[in-house]
């Protein structure tokens, strides 16, 4: 028993410069309305949704981590570090999380 999806993929016509939609099964194909195969539209600004989770910061493996620091909060001395926008400045400013699992003190550079 032959299955058939009904999908026309994407295909090009590089002799006559068109975008064609063929079928994979037989040897069907269709000239394209648009040259546009596919748009992703962005409906926010960037960073408009962006947010550090901070107590997800400190037990995250790919963040760098220093031991020349001390919480000011609980004394603990070790903490993730990573650079990013503070709202409202321009430039990058550094964080510093407490890797203190009871802690999880923020501060900045």
């Amino acid at each position: 028993m032959l299955s058939h999806n009904n999908i026309l993929y994407p295909k090009e016509d590089r002799e006559n410069k068109v975008l064609l939609y063929a079928c994979r099964n037989c040897d069907h194909q269709e000239v394209s309305d648009s040259n546009c195969v596919y748009r992703n539209v962005v409906d926010h600004a960037a960073g408009e949704f962006t947010q550090v989770l901070f107590e997800d910061v400190a037990s995250d493996p790919t963040l760098p981590r220093t031991k020349s620091v001390r919480c000011a909060a609980c004394g603990h001395g070790e903490a993730v570090f990573f650079q990013a926008t503070a709202r409202g400045e321009e430039g990058m400013t550094l964080f510093f999380v407490c890797c203190n699992p009871s802690c999880g003190h923020r501060w900045r550079d």
